[in-house]
């Protein structure tokens, strides 16, 4: 028997499927197991009672064996429930990142839980997917919008992938997630629809004490302090520098100032009014852009920090986006939270062409609301307020070295 080209093997399965298909009558099964330069192509198709394979008996290089095995029932159903036409669906997402170790899932690392990991598990077990693909990513065609990393939380998070039952509602999933994880919806959308290639923007916000804003300020904080004014306009002075298109390969891993992909471009960047909450005041950083990278926004964050608690100059600031590589100091993960997906473009295509829907965060406002109030807010403020992670984070930042060896940039001021 002649061996198959790795490169016919999908239209190899494809003619044996549709044997299978147009034979209906016929009720046993072949099995050819082929192997080629240690590669196997398994195909099945009922249809023959018996087959011969001239090649295969006496092969002394043992390429071919041929296998005739009566097909079960169980067999037949599993075959045909996989071959069920499936439908692109949006599930949106809101969770605590409490406990867990980002979004996306490790595999072959079961101690570190992540959301993922309970998603897909609730999605088997309410027949949304096959347990046999449950983590075959490429199969479900699987995209998050947006990664997070450990500690992380997320109002707004969005995920596609194709779904068998179409009909599981939000609440039947959430049955079988944790407290921590809750479906909002989910929503028919395109079939080449991709969560992160069809998002336009993103918006974050990081949630810490105002006292850790305040110039030549200590660690620790007493819950009475309140946020001058000044020092409210003076943040979000600091903050319209990130405004625009720059070069941000300072902060996140592994980019150079020559690497295109460093370069992003953000929408706004601004304070929300400061609130309290157990005597204590905090506020909102709220930050809108078309993409992050990794640790970019912490890094933001962490350089704001510094320049407001007077470690560094503002025309570090400039130094930070240009060529010159710095070491920036990256905020804790414990206050950064991924408020909203937007997908504007999408549902201005195909919102209202009677078949798909829009993806509209405004439908599940109310419930985003209750769960921030409940799950996401107590989990940063404990943080904050019982093990004062800020302030133990602002410990290491009066230590901090902004400079890297051989770098040609010279520190301006001294740091505490």
């Amino acid at each position: 028997m002649i061996g198959i080209p790795r490169s016919l093997t999908g239209i190899f399965l494809r003619i044996w499927d549709f044997s299978a298909k147009s034979l209906p009558f016929l009720s046993n099964r072949v099995q050819i197991t082929q192997w080629h330069n240690s590669f196997c192509v398994q195909a099945e198709y009922s249809g023959l009672s018996s087959f011969v394979d001239p090649g295969a008996e006496g092969d002394s290089d043992g390429i071919c064996k041929t296998e005739i095995n009566k097909e079960s029932e169980g067999d037949l159903e599993c075959r045909q429930h996989i071959r069920k036409p499936k439908q692109k669906f949006a599930i949106m997402l809101a969770y605590c990142g409490k406990d867990y170790y980002g979004m996306q899932r490790n595999p072959g690392n079961a101690e570190f839980c992540t959301v993922e990991d309970h998603l897909l598990s609730a999605l088997v077990k309410t027949g949304c997917i096959p347990e046999s693909h449950a983590w075959d990513n490429k199969w479900l065609e699987f995209q998050r919008c947006a990664r997070t990393d450990k500690g992380v939380s997320a109002l707004g998070q969005l995920v596609s992938l194709r779904l068998w039952n179409s009909e599981a509602l939000s609440e039947k999933i959430n049955f079988y997630l944790p407290p921590q994880i809750r479906v909002l919806g989910i929503n028919r959308v395109t079939c080449g629809f991709n969560s992160k290639n069809n998002c336009d923007k993103r918006t974050y916000s990081y949630t810490l004490p105002t006292a850790s804003l305040v110039p030549g300020g200590s660690a620790y904080y007493e819950r009475s302090f309140r946020l001058p004014r000044k020092t409210f306009h003076d943040i979000n002075h600091l903050l319209s520098f990130y405004c625009g298109t720059h070069n941000y390969h300072n902060f996140t891993q592994g980019k150079t100032a020559h690497d295109p992909s460093a370069r992003r471009y953000l929408i706004a960047a601004h304070c929300s009014e400061p609130f309290v909450r157990d005597g204590a005041e905090f506020l909102s950083i709220q930050l809108c852009g078309q993409s992050f990278m990794r640790h970019q926004i912490r890094k933001m964050v962490g350089l704001v920090l510094a320049v407001a608690r007077g470690h560094v100059q503002e025309a570090f600031l400039h130094w930070a986006l240009g060529k010159d590589k710095i070491h920036i100091p990256k905020a804790p993960g414990l206050g950064l939270v991924l408020e909203q997906t937007h997908f504007d473009r999408y549902n201005c295509r195909y919102g209202s062409d009677g078949i798909h829907e829009q993806i509209s965060w405004e439908d599940v406002d109310s419930d985003i609301i209750a769960f921030k109030e409940k799950m996401v807010l107590p989990f940063i403020l404990s943080g904050e307020l019982e093990e004062d992670c800020m302030g133990h984070w602002l410990q290491t930042l009066v230590r901090h070295d902004y400079v890297q060896s051989g770098s040609a940039i010279e520190m301006s001021s001294e740091k505490e």
